[in-house]
């Protein structure tokens, strides 16, 4: 007897914990919370703490509310030039209204990140398809991630979601078109190349010549005035000569023999034929004569 009792009173105990466990739910920071019943949405985000509802009737469906990422594989989208480029990029979301992520994709994440995958896509294919290579990949990348913010967060509503932001992490070209494309900036570059030689050597024979010019002009110069200033010399060692001659004329053509005969016995080997009498060798005869 005591047995009976004692297992019904822990039968009775078990029945009580479960009715309260089935009563009580509970909502965490971070979370959305919709009561169902009978597939019927009674109630929906419910603020943190304890709540309660209809035991065995009523059913407490959570939903992630943080800050989720959506990364996906990279796509293929043409461009204005009808060239393809690879775009990787993800997606930050969260579940804006609970009531309506359960009506429209059932609750369900995956469905949520394929809805989400779609409108993005369909997004990039639009602003890739009004743009070129260059431009998406270097000037204009910016503005394309804020207009896919701001339509992928409006289409994204009807769904109880916000988009918090949408981003491209990078953007590649396929192989043929990235060879294509090394081969052109390749010969630009050799073209730039080429020119900026072209420019130089003009500048270099520029400036060759007008050294050239200048060097011309002050060796003309040094010449002019070093044969100025020769004749100068010249003029004044004349004037001397003359000036000595008539001073003391027997002097000056006894000056004058001494150094023609310096001049002409400089080496011993050195022959010299001239007539004895002549007047070259008056001084060597008679000085006084």
């Amino acid at each position: 007897m005591n047995q009976t009792k004692l297992l019904a009173l822990l039968g009775i105990g078990l029945l009580v914990v479960v009715a309260v466990g089935s009563t009580v739910y509970t909502v965490r920071e971070g979370q959305k919370v919709i009561v169902v019943r009978f597939g019927q949405v009674l109630r929906y985000d419910e603020g943190p703490g304890l709540h309660v509802k209809t035991p065995f009737l009523d059913e407490a469906r959570y939903f992630d509310a943080r800050i989720l990422t959506m990364d996906s594989d990279p796509q293929p989208f043409l461009t204005k030039e009808k060239k393809y480029v690879l775009v990787d990029s993800f997606v930050k979301w969260r579940i804006s209204d609970a009531l309506k992520y359960y009506l429209t994709v059932g609750g369900q994440e995956f469905d949520a990140r394929r809805r989400l995958e779609q409108i993005v896509n369909s997004g990039l294919r639009d602003e890739f398809g009004k743009r070129t290579v260059k431009s998406v990949i270097s000037s204009e990348r910016s503005k394309i991630m804020q207009i896919l913010t701001e339509n992928t967060d409006r289409e994204a509503h009807k769904f109880g979601i916000e988009v918090v932001d949408v981003r491209i992490q990078r953007v590649d070209l396929p192989d043929e078109v990235s060879q294509s494309v090394y081969q052109r900036m390749k010969a630009e570059r050799s073209r730039v190349a080429n020119e900026l030689r072209a420019q130089g050597a003009e500048v270099a024979e520029k400036i060759r010549a007008e050294a050239e010019r200048k060097r011309d002009i002050l060796l003309a110069d040094a010449y002019r005035q070093a044969e100025r200033i020769r004749g100068e010399g010249d003029a004044r060692a004349t004037a001397i000569y003359a000036d000595s001659y008539n001073k003391a004329p027997e002097f000056y053509s006894l000056y004058r023999s001494l150094n023609a005969y310096k001049e002409s016995f400089r080496k011993k080997d050195d022959i010299l034929i001239v007539d004895p009498s002549s007047d070259f060798f008056r001084y060597m005869k008679k000085p006084g004569r």
